[in-house]
């Protein structure tokens, strides 16, 4: 008890509230919000239609090194289209992680296709490269079929941009990837579906082991979607990250290994446009594609309604927009806040019988939300109880995916990190700390 009690008394002193409510994550409102908001509303352009919605989409490529950045209107809906557009399909399988937040595998059922939950790393809380090629190796087969090229999405891109006028007809389906050419692909050898993408997720900012995992995907000819929503600001590299090292090139950021990455600003991320998404990708056509069927795929036409394809009305809009530009102005300064965090909370840890959880090897992570490792579930829930009750808000990992009851039936593996995991994480109050931010508000 005097344990939790030194852990409250902590956790109070280092966020500099003695007695009120400390959330487990809030953003923080520092720069240009309320000017750029208010150029929004003057200009009248508070929709899909202004000009922060591309400046926000040019920020994201510039900061995270990818060619092209595409809004959406939150992280889900992103890896909708990402999927879609990596070519998954209705009875496809896509290979994920059980140990994830909800949306992962909502995004994946959305495109008909049947989520694979296979097990993580415990030193980075994702998904494990050993236990992807442990899967494959038992449960797939290559099989030579049909399947759409690049020539083709090349194609469909360029008449986008040129004249905008393809028509349901002449589009069969840019998703369909089993048009044109033959190559070898990986079935299931047990449900006889493809094995379409597969979709690791960086766990509360810690990325995983991203070269490890692409050798092994390469090898079965499977594209990765990155599930970066939780990890702006993270990087990762095949050789050891320093300070030095990342602003020479060496670590690349979350989110483009990949076909593509997506990032999410949703209320309670690093920062935040209220709710939006981003995809990530370095190929102009599948770019281009994206905003076309993320904005209703509608042709450009001085007055008729005119649309080419199912589309979605994923747009974000520019208000949102205006809100991720000033945002993004000040990224860098609150990632340094969350590493002072973290460095506090790990120096706190050392002494104590818990485990801080710290950045993989070969990682600079975001540390979005602070996690430590406690013995067993037994004592996880004794500190959610504890703190919880006394206004200082902690939660656990999510539930996994495959104990949930729309996924219950889903193929897994023994799953034996994600269980130990899973009663064990406890996330601890993880907001920037600015001094005297909010007592006027």
């Amino acid at each position: 008890m005097q344990e939790l009690n030194n852990l409250i008394s902590f956790i109070r002193s280092t966020f500099q509230e003695p007695k009120d409510f400390i959330p487990l994550h809030d953003p923080r409102f520092i720069g240009n919000e309320v000017k750029y908001m208010q150029e929004c509303i003057e200009s009248n352009f508070v929709s899909s239609v202004g000009e922060f919605v591309g400046r926000f989409e040019k920020m994201c490529a510039e900061y995270t090194g990818a060619q092209y950045a595409v809004a959406a209107m939150n992280g889900t809906s992103a890896l909708h289209i990402a999927l879609q557009l990596s070519g998954v399909q209705r009875d496809d399988e896509v290979i994920t992680q059980a140990l994830t937040f909800i949306a992962t595998a909502n995004a994946i059922s959305y495109t008909g296709a049947h989520p694979v939950f296979l097990d993580v790393d415990k030193k980075t809380m994702g998904l494990s490269p050993s236990a992807v090629e442990a899967w494959l190796a038992e449960n797939v087969e290559m099989r030579e079929v049909p399947t759409a090229n690049s020539q083709q999405i090349s194609a469909l891109s360029s008449q986008l941009s040129a004249s905008s006028q393809l028509s349901a007809s002449s589009h069969p389906s840019v998703v369909d990837s089993r048009q044109l050419t033959a190559d070898s692909y990986p079935y299931n050898k047990h449900t006889h579906r493809r094995i379409s993408a597969c979709v690791p997720m960086h766990t509360f900012g810690h990325p995983v082991k991203l070269d490890k995992l692409l050798e092994v995907l390469n090898h079965y000819n499977i594209p990765l979607i990155e599930d970066a929503a939780e990890s702006i600001g993270s990087y990762y590299s095949p050789c050891e990250i320093h300070e030095e090292n990342i602003s020479q090139g060496k670590g690349k950021h979350t989110g483009t290994f990949g076909k593509f990455g997506i990032l999410s600003f949703n209320g309670n991320k690093i920062i935040t446009t209220g709710g939006g998404g981003m995809i990530l990708t370095d190929d102009e056509a599948l770019a281009k594609l994206a905003k076309h069927i993320t904005t209703q795929a509608k042709v450009p036409h001085p007055w008729e309604y005119r649309h080419d394809m199912t589309g979605y009305n994923y747009r974000l809009t520019n208000i949102a927009a205006a809100l991720g530009c000033a945002q993004m102005e000040k990224l860098d300064y609150l990632l340094q806040l969350k590493r002072d965090l973290a460095d506090k909370y790990k120096e706190f840890f050392k002494d104590t019988e818990f485990k801080f959880f710290t950045e993989p090897e070969n990682c600079k992570s975001n540390y979005w939300l602070n996690a430590i490792i406690t013995k067993d579930r037994t004592q996880r829930d004794e500190i959610l109880e504890f703190t919880n009750g006394h206004g200082v808000m902690t939660r656990p990992i999510w539930e996994l995916m495959n104990r949930l009851p729309m996924y219950v039936n889903c193929q897994t593996d023994s799953l034996e990190n994600s269980k130990w995991l899973a009663d064990r994480v406890v996330n601890l109050p993880s907001s920037a700390i600015i001094p005297g931010y909010g007592k006027k508000r």
